[in-house]
């Protein structure tokens, strides 16, 4: 996981990899796509008020699993548009991760690479899939995004509408959103190559609550296929339109 070390992407959507879609089911929705949509939008908090976010920090716990279960101690930071920056703590020590919108630097001294690298290409494919910090649908239309309705799929219990979005790129992504609720419960994003095959991921959006109005999940846990171990995210707190200067986000020294 250390060695990956690319946060699923959620949140937010945090997202980014192809999940199986498998026992989708094909009956009619009273609901259109762009209903649905915005059916999101009002449970997450309204359109207007998450405009309004400009700048946004979450810290918490990376579960790293292991024997002893070591939960990591990180920060992630996100600035319009889609400006990442993500600092993880381990045996002492700071990686960090960012993405200006366009380019992404990693430090990884836990592996004794001191050294500012680059992104490889399957990072800024997942960097470049992955939504602003109000998530894939919130402004959808503005974000040059298509929506389409494939169905309504269990999810971890619960109905949920299977949303195909057609990025203003070409790429494709599902999200699925809860009947019940109609907030986010599952999103996907870009496979993860392991022992030379791509195998695909999906993240649960899990315990939303409110911050200032808004919905957030509080929990986001990423399952690779024919992976035991998944990766779980805690989030302790959220600081909604945090100053934070653009040097944050310009690749690190």
């Amino acid at each position: 996981m250390l060695r990956q070390m690319i946060l699923p992407t959620v949140l937010l959507s945090l997202a980014i990899p192809l999940a199986i879609r498998a026992d989708v089911s094909e009956a009619p929705s009273k609901l259109t796509a762009a209903q649905i949509a915005d059916k999101n939008v009002a449970a997450r908090g309204g359109l207007q008020a998450w405009r309004a976010v400009q700048t946004l920090s979450m810290s918490g716990k990376l579960e790293a699993g292991g024997k002893q279960n070591v939960q990591l101690p990180f920060l992630l930071e996100m600035k319009r548009h889609r400006k990442k920056r993500l600092e993880l703590q381990f045996n002492g020590q700071t990686a960090v991760q960012v993405y200006d919108g366009v380019n992404g630097w990693k430090v990884r001294p836990f592996l004794n690479r001191h050294e500012v690298e680059p992104y490889t290409a399957e990072e800024m494919k997942a960097a470049s899939m992955q939504a602003d910090l109000d998530g894939p649908l919130m402004d959808y239309d503005a974000k040059g995004t298509k929506l389409e309705l494939e169905g309504i799929q269990p999810v971890e219990g619960h109905d949920a509408y299977n949303l195909k979005l057609t990025l203003k790129s070409g790429q494709v992504q599902h999200v699925w959103v809860d009947a019940q609720t109609f907030l986010e419960v599952k999103v996907e994003g870009t496979p993860r190559r392991l022992d030379g095959k791509y195998h695909s991921v999906a993240t649960y959006l899990r315990d939303y609550k409110s911050v200032n109005g808004l919905m957030v999940p509080f929990v986001l846990e990423t399952a690779v296929e024919g992976v035991k171990r998944a990766e779980k995210i805690m989030i302790d707190k959220v600081v909604l339109n945090p100053n934070l200067a653009e040097s944050r986000f310009v690749k690190p020294l």
